[in-house]
């Protein structure tokens, strides 16, 4: 017997709200252990992998490689 197929909850926007309040917390850590430039220096080592994962993601949806 099959089972029904049901719609599922879309939890993108929360998932998004408590990566941001991870990533805070985070950078909250490492700037009172170490300072504001160890912070700001984390801070740009992961806007750039972002930058290379949205780069590396588009260029797949583009048939590149």
């Amino acid at each position: 017997m099959a089972r029904q197929i049901r719609p599922v909850e879309n939890y993108t926007n929360m998932v998004l709200v408590m990566g941001l309040v991870n990533l805070l917390w985070v950078l909250i850590v490492i700037w009172a252990v170490w300072g504001l430039a160890a912070a700001l220096l984390t801070a740009l080592i992961v806007n750039h992998a972002i930058t290379l994962l949205d780069r590396r993601f588009q260029a797949h949806d583009h048939g590149g490689d």
